[in-house]
């Protein structure tokens, strides 16, 4: 495997897929080829607001959530969220949450791990600051530093040049791996239940 190959990773750390092929992935992560590295871009699914998510987008991803767990037995999802949270239909904050977060060191993966499972199993919202300060606590971050950049224009920009890679690259979904090798692109399948259909792919390459 060339040393210069890269497994981009696009994502959003509030898309319930994403969630769901969490633990694929880190199995991917740990068995990559020798020489290949991985790397996150955030995609930024939906822009910040304060309106509250209307009926019908909060009807169509419960049962997005439901459809998941068909799909990819195991998936945990705590349904309680829509009863105790104020949903938004924003993510851009949390995708600035793991911008921050890898500001102060190694923290990209512990961060979208502990928003997703903020979102999905504690019944906590990721579009609310105070959650993603109170994780950032709960990771042991510089939480002022955190708050800090959290909305800062530098880490707004930040994620503005992630999404534009994103589309460059032609990424309509999330989550979505696109392997490069000596300036060569090509898509990887994803299957969220069988980490080998990706890692066989990888060993192809």
């Amino acid at each position: 495997m060339a040393p210069s190959s890269r497994l981009y990773y696009f994502h959003d750390p509030m898309c319930s897929w994403c969630w769901a092929f969490a633990p694929a992935l880190r199995e991917v992560e740990s068995r990559l080829p020798d020489g290949m590295r991985l790397i996150r871009v955030l995609g930024g699914l939906a822009p910040d607001t304060e309106e509250p998510m209307p009926p019908a987008m909060r009807d169509k991803l419960q049962a997005i959530w439901k459809t998941i767990q068909a799909r990819v037995p195991g998936t945990p999802f705590n349904f309680l969220y829509w009863e105790v949270c104020t949903p938004r239909r924003s993510t851009h904050r949390a995708c600035r949450a793991v911008i921050a977060a890898s500001r102060q060191g190694d923290h990209e993966g512990p961060m979208i791990d502990a928003i997703q499972r903020a979102y999905y199993l504690r019944a906590m919202n990721p579009s609310d600051r105070s959650t993603l300060i109170a994780l950032a606590g709960e990771l042991g971050l510089d939480v002022p530093c955190f708050e800090h950049d959290l909305d800062h224009p530098d880490t707004q920009a930040e994620l503005e040049q992630q999404i534009a890679f994103s589309r460059e690259r032609g990424v309509r979904g999330f989550p979505t791996l696109l392997l490069e090798t000596s300036g060569e692109w090509q898509a990887i399948e994803i299957d969220p239940n069988q980490p080998d259909v990706v890692l066989a792919q990888l060993r192809t390459r």
